[in-house]
């Protein structure tokens, strides 16, 4: 009995042992060796002055890795370097005494080498990242520190007399040739401004660096503005140093068609009130100082008279302000046979009127609607456009705006933006910043087509790109930004592309412009912008998505 009872012991022990034995030859198994995993970072990659830090994580099988730096996405390559650390700072002594620059916006990859080549990991994107800015006293310019031909300089006075500036070639980023030296004039080095930048290319980027007695103290890139137009060319009226508020209306009056009235930038005058009959450019020359020329709308609107064919209208580089919320105007003609090729604001502000324009009547019809580059706010219940029924109040078939367009620009408090009883051919939005738009208390709309049938439609339909949208303007503080997207437009179509909406907005229910709320950012208005309520709509929040590529670039964060 015992004998049996050992020899089931020993065959049991025996078993075991073979599964024992099997399992330990299964972890002697040699497994093909595959390609190295491509490297990751431990960290984001981060600046400290001139120089980047890569920290990268350590991966088993790796002997060295390839680090490659470039300013152009990879279309060329600054650097390349090799090493068999996972941690590098790219500085002066690593890269063999030729620094990073400064404030420059670089892309770093890499790749992970084994000990065969053939399991080397394909490259890694490792993101991009841009090294601090020189410790200067040189203060950054504002767009209006440079005209086409000058620039402004100014400075923090700090330390030693800033004595002299240097200008360079806009690619020359290591400050190697200078193409002119000019000395600071006495005067100027204590006010830490001076305007002796002149002679300069119109739309040519220069580098400007400023140094004490031989010290470099910083350096800053400037870009001219396009050639100024000449005050003595034909067709052009020189009101620089006009200052009769009623200069622009009466060189209007007095212009040939096709003239251009030029203004001085800060000086402010009334608008014409003598119905418009001919083409006419109205624009600030270029100069130095935050202030644009302003045109006061101190009579209600400026008209079009009947019967007049028209070329272009065009505001360039100017404010027009209105007098009256409830009742100011650019343009509200209320008269038959009105044709408009061109109506054109670029650069401009336009603020504090009851609407931009109002068009009434039979045939009447401007074919090209467009701003470029404008900021508008406070506009009230007949918006940017109201294409409306005539004074008799049957609906019109023949005012209308076939084609409009709304680029680079800021639009913000608005009661009512697009309304129409006939047709238009398309609407183009591109690279613009929507805020408080349509009072939420209101039955008023983004697009109104309401002309019936055969008139409610934008025939090649609706474009908006890279654009940001804000909440309703909700003025008497009720419970809902909610706003009415659209009315009519049963067969446009509509496309969205790149374009957010922040999340404390919404549509009336059935009032849905489709798409447009595809793409949510997950903050309100108030932690996207930094103050939507005094226009500033710069992004506040560092992880929002779209804060290199969509809304108004003047208030994009730059790379």
């Amino acid at each position: 009995m015992i004998t049996r009872k050992f020899k089931i012991c020993s065959s049991i022990a025996i078993a075991v042992s073979c599964i024992i034995l099997f399992f330990a030859c299964d972890d002697e198994k040699v497994y093909p060796q595959t390609r190295l995993f491509r490297p990751v970072l431990n960290k984001d990659l981060s600046a400290d002055k001139n120089t980047i830090i890569v920290n990268m994580a350590k991966m088993k099988g790796v002997v060295s890795y390839t680090i490659e730096v470039s300013r152009d996405t990879f279309k060329t390559i600054d650097y390349t370097i090799e090493s068999d650390q996972n941690y590098l700072v790219l500085n002066s002594e690593l890269l063999k005494g030729d620094p990073l620059f400064w404030n420059m916006l670089y892309q770093v990859r890499a790749t992970a080498h084994a000990e065969d080549p053939q399991y080397d990991s394909r490259i890694s994107d490792l993101g991009s990242v841009r090294t601090e800015r020189f410790p200067s006293v040189l203060k950054e310019p504002a767009t209006y520190d440079v005209t086409d031909v000058a620039a402004r300089v100014t400075w923090t006075v700090e330390g030693e007399d800033i004595t002299t500036i240097k200008i360079f070639a806009g690619n020359d980023l290591k400050l190697t040739t200078p193409l002119r030296e000019i000395t600071v004039p006495e005067a100027d080095r204590k006010k830490g401004e001076t305007f002796a930048v002149q002679g300069l290319t119109p739309s040519t980027k220069y580098q400007v660096a400023i140094y004490a007695q031989g010290t470099l103290r910083g350096w800053v890139e400037y870009t001219t503005l396009t050639a100024d137009i000449d005050p003595a060319s034909p067709g052009v009226v020189d009101l620089r140093a006009a200052t009769d508020p009623l200069a622009v209306a009466n060189a209007v009056t007095a212009a040939a068609s096709g003239s251009t009235i030029l203004v001085k930038r800060g000086s402010v005058f009334y608008m014409p009130t003598v119905a418009l009959n001919k083409s006419i450019t109205i624009r600030a020359a270029h100069g130095f100082g935050a202030k644009r020329a302003r045109l006061f709308n101190k009579n209600g609107n400026w008209n079009i008279a009947g019967g007049s064919t028209i070329e272009f209208i065009r505001f360039i580089d100017l404010e027009l302000r209105g007098g009256d919320f409830g009742g100011t105007y650019v343009f509200n003609p209320a008269v038959n046979n009105i044709s408009v090729s061109e109506l054109l604001f670029e650069n401009c502000v336009i603020n504090t009127m009851r609407g931009v324009m109002r068009l009434r009547n039979n045939n009447v019809v401007v074919d090209n609607y467009k701003f470029i580059n404008c900021q508008l706010d406070s506009i009230g219940s007949y918006g940017l456009l109201t294409a409306d029924q005539p004074v008799s109040g049957s609906p019109s078939t023949t005012a209308r705006v076939n084609n409009i367009v709304l680029q680079n620009s800021t639009f913000n408090r608005f009661q009512f933006f697009i309304s129409s009883y006939n047709n238009s051919q398309s609407i183009t939005i591109e690279n613009c910043t929507f805020s408080n738009i349509i009072t939420s208390e209101s039955g008023n709309y983004i697009f109104r087509y309401r002309g019936g049938d055969g008139n409610n439609n934008v025939i090649n339909g609706i474009s908006i790109k890279n654009s940001v949208f804000g909440p309703g303007w909700n003025t008497g503080n009720t419970a809902t930004n909610n706003v009415r997207g659209k009315e009519g437009l049963p067969s446009t179509p509509i496309q969205v592309v790149n374009t957010y909406v922040t999340n404390d907005w919404d549509f009336v229910a059935t009032y849905e412009i489709p798409g447009l709320r595809s793409t949510v950012y997950g903050g309100n208005q108030s932690a996207l912008w930094v103050s939507p309520l005094s226009n500033n709509f710069s992004f506040k929040d560092n992880g929002f998505a779209g804060r290199f590529s969509t809304g108004d670039p003047r208030w994009r964060t730059k790379r």
